[in-house]
């Protein structure tokens, strides 16, 4: 006892430990397997000095040899370990169902990413087989000190402040007719959901986004680069944070605190320095589609209530917007930053220089729960809506994302989707810049050509991207421009298995699919490294609730509502303009009929909106396109339904591949036992696919040229 006491000293000393949920060690009761996450040598020493009593320690034999350990294994109870002897395991099972408290770390190494390995399934088969509760333990900070092994992936400091957090036990649910090796694998996935969500538990989710920015600053250090766009000159957190409170400062003279402002900028360190500065003084940025056009904008604003538009006179005249700046002028104040830049003097320098972040942001009195972003969808459906997000909201599906995937200080994310979209804002943007990870930003992934060249300049590890500009680098790319590539998550639309084979085979990519909406911050379900499967988008992110509603004539899957932190604060509809209205219940609709296997991933079968009714019976229009990319891959396919006198509705295919006929439908309809309700009435080549500036097919262009052409 008295060297325990000694050690939890030392450690307190050195590392200011603290420890939260003590009271679940005895909640979890005598027989219990006790999970933690291994990101240094630290670990074992810090649960032996903080863990109440005298738990036993499982410890692989070969790791027991080692003569420095030695010392520590005579202050806990170890039982050495030997993996590939069955006996030993039982054994082990034994001990725990004599009543003892074991401590295991399931992922068997010390973590190479700083994020969650490979979890083996030997201390869920023990928890299962000794009925024995579980009790998951955070060690928070030790990845930091030279114990760990993420040197140049995560900043190293001497004596980083440790966080041990013990959460509720729990019990495994297996249905006891699952037997022998399946039950072996349930057990193993069920205590990977449970470290996976006690990761997500324990995350930094209650600050706001200037907040984070500070910490994250802090930890890095300011010094360190951070964002960078084609001007090549990188900008680190001192400078986006200086930057920050610059430009928030002469915000402030023309704006009030909580207002909507809008933002008509493209991706350029610009952005994210006016982004942020409009975070430090409590205002929302309200990201506006400049790919939409005037009149989508103009709505936008109305519906958002936007004063005050920040943009820039060299983007502008680039962009050929004059026009529709002016349009919009009439609606708001439009501000360019370079007018801005020029009415600074010398005493908004010294201001600028002796402001504290930390003050500035905490004068204003933002909350996490306060609106963070205003994002607007594409009004596919009518109107634009405006999506209101909180801090908490986004923070909390970047944790969830870190939570699942890996991402380190060794990385750069290329992010060339506009900041206007969701997913290039908090994937592409926010997530790598809070998290420590550098950023390159390109304004535009419509240049095909350029971006393969891009990403093979600044050596990218990770890039978001759509299908539609997946399949456009993939034409124009030489197989050499994406050797650094780590990671490409795809997601606003289906990826095609052509593009999965093309990046694998000529790139040796793996491509990530997930599943999102603006309304969930954005993502709801991402394959990872650890956990994938061909033709799903992944398993439901830790933290979220997910139902299925049945839907009248579909028989596979349901219609799929979610909950959780990363939902929406609610809408701005152009019907009550600047007037919020939250999910009913907190549940979002996402509108998408969806099926979800035994091992928990996610299959889209289809939009609500995207089924036909034909002859009464109900048609998937996701399917139909399936089978125009199974007849002509290399090109790319939109079904859409029109009226019909005769049968309620029709399918109309438009294609860009010039040779589609009618007859090959039908054909490899009849070869692949499809009903010929599925084959499309009419097939409508066009040289060029109607997109949105997300990358996704704009199906309400579509349906415009369809019914236009069906009338005529």
């Amino acid at each position: 006892m008295f060297f325990k006491l000694l050690l939890r000293g030392i450690l307190r000393l050195l590392y200011k430990v603290e420890v939260r949920g003590l009271e679940n060690v005895a909640k979890a009761g005598k027989r219990a397997v006790i999970v933690g996450n291994h990101v240094s040598l630290l670990d074992p020493p810090l649960l032996a000095a903080f863990l109440p009593g005298r738990p036993m320690f499982a410890v692989n034999t070969h790791v027991a040899q080692w003569w420095w350990l030695r010392p520590f294994l005579k202050l806990v109870d170890a039982f050495p370990l030997d993996p590939t002897n069955p006996f030993s395991m039982k054994t082990l099972i034994r001990k725990v169902q004599e009543d003892h408290q074991i401590v295991i770390f399931p992922e068997g190494r010390l973590s190479a990413t700083g994020a969650l390995m490979k979890v083996y399934d030997g201390p869920g088969m023990i928890a299962d087989k000794a009925d024995a509760m579980i009790l998951p333990v955070r060690i928070d900070g030790a990845q930091h000190t030279p114990f760990a092994r993420l040197k140049g992936k995560v900043p190293l400091h001497s004596f980083p402040k440790i966080t041990i957090t013990i959460l509720e036990p729990r019990h495994f649910k297996i249905d006891e007719t699952i037997k022998g090796r399946a039950r072996r694998i349930a057990a193993s996935r069920q205590l990977y959901d449970l470290m996976e969500n006690m990761m997500f538990l324990t995350g930094d989710r209650d600050r706001t986004l200037y907040q984070t920015l500070i910490a994250t600053a802090h930890d890095y250090g300011f010094d360190a680069d951070i964002i960078e766009d084609v001007q090549q000159k990188p900008m680190d957190y001192k400078h986006l944070l200086r930057g920050s409170v610059g430009l928030g400062r002469l915000i402030t003279r023309f704006t009030t605190r909580g207002e909507a402002v809008g933002m008509l900028l493209p991706n350029a360190n610009a952005t994210v320095v006016a982004f942020f500065a409009l975070q430090a003084i409590g205002r929302v940025p309200a990201m506006l589609n400049f790919s939409a056009g005037a009149q989508m904008m103009l709505s936008a604003c109305e519906t958002a209530r936007i004063k005050t538009i920040l943009t820039s006179r060299r983007f502008v005249e680039m962009g050929k917007m004059e026009e529709t700046a002016a349009k919009l002028g009439q609606l708001a104040h439009i501000v360019y930053l370079e007018d801005l830049r020029a009415q600074i003097n010398v005493w908004d320098k010294i201001a600028t220089l002796v402001t504290s972040p930390v003050r500035l942001h905490m004068k204003y009195k933002v909350t996490p729960q306060d609106p963070a972003v205003v994002l607007f969808t594409s009004g596919s459906e009518g109107t634009p809506k405006g999506v209101v997000l909180s801090h908490t909201n986004i923070m909390s599906n970047i944790v969830q994302l870190v939570s699942r995937e890996d991402f380190n200080r060794e990385d750069l994310v290329f992010n060339c989707l506009p900041m206007f979209h969701s997913f290039g804002l908090v994937g592409g943007t926010l997530l790598p810049v809070l998290c420590g990870v550098r950023t390159f930003l390109y304004p535009s992934p419509l240049h095909y050509r350029i971006v393969p060249e891009m990403v093979y300049a600044t050596n990218a590890t990770i890039m978001f991207a759509t299908d539609t500009f997946l399949s456009g680098y993939a034409r124009m790319a030489n197989p050499y421009d994406f050797y650094r590539m780590r990671y490409i998550f795809a997601g606003a639309e289906r990826v095609r298995e052509e593009t999965h084979k093309i990046y694998m085979e000529r790139f040796g990519v793996q491509i990530l699919e997930g599943y999102g909406a603006t309304e969930t911050s954005p993502v709801m379900a991402v394959n990872s490294a650890m956990h994938r499967k061909a033709g799903t988008v992944g398993r439901i992110l830790p933290g979220m609730q997910w139902r299925l509603d049945p839907v009248p004539g579909v028989d596979e899957g349901g219609r799929l509502f979610v909950k959780g932190p990363n939902v929406m604060l609610g809408y701005y509809k152009a019907d009550n303009p600047g007037v919020l209205q939250p999910p009913e219940g907190g549940w979002y609709d996402t509108g998408d009929i969806v099926s979800v296997d035994d091992q928990g991933f996610v299959k889209i079968l289809g939009r609500a909106k995207r089924f036909a009714k034909i002859a009464g019976e109900m048609v998937s229009l996701a399917q139909v396109e399936g089978m125009a990319e199974k007849l002509w891959p290399d090109h790319q396919h939109a079904v859409v339904a029109i009226p019909d006198m005769r049968k309620g509705e029709q399918l109309v295919l438009m294609t860009t591949n010039a040779q589609a006929t009618r007859n090959q439908l039908q054909a490899y309809a009849a070869e692949n036992g499809i009903g010929n309700l599925a084959v499309p009435g009419t097939v409508m080549p066009v040289p060029k696919m109607p997109v949105l500036g997300s990358g996704k097919i704009d199906y309400a262009a579509v349906k415009d040229i369809a019914a236009k052409k069906e009338a005529a």
